[in-house]
């Protein structure tokens, strides 16, 4: 067993790719994961942030603020996902007006 820690998530299969990560306090970020440490640091290139909804601080909108080059810390870090290979579908748990 060697001394060097490793993170849960391997992450170095994500570097130059793009990804959307979750921060605490609901900011959604994607970009280009350009690097990462073992505390989970992540370097993102070309961030883009997704404005949340002022009238309800838990939805985003489909604004969009350019960030560029950012570095989001690891204790605030609470998902990272892949970009490519994922779409957005309805959510079977809400009811329909109808019902």
């Amino acid at each position: 067993m060697s001394g060097r820690k490793e993170t849960v998530l391997d992450l170095a299969k994500f570097v130059d790719k793009g990804v959307q990560v979750k921060l605490t306090g609901g900011r959604q970020v994607t970009g280009t994961l350009k690097g990462y440490d073992q505390l989970l640091n992540l370097v993102l290139d070309e961030a883009i942030e997704f404005l949340r909804d002022p009238d309800d601080p838990l939805k985003t909108t489909d604004q969009t603020r350019r960030l560029g080059l950012i570095v989001c810390r690891g204790t605030a870090v609470m998902l990272v996902s892949p970009t490519d290979g994922t779409d957005e579908i309805a959510n079977p748990f809400v009811q329909s007006d109808g019902a």
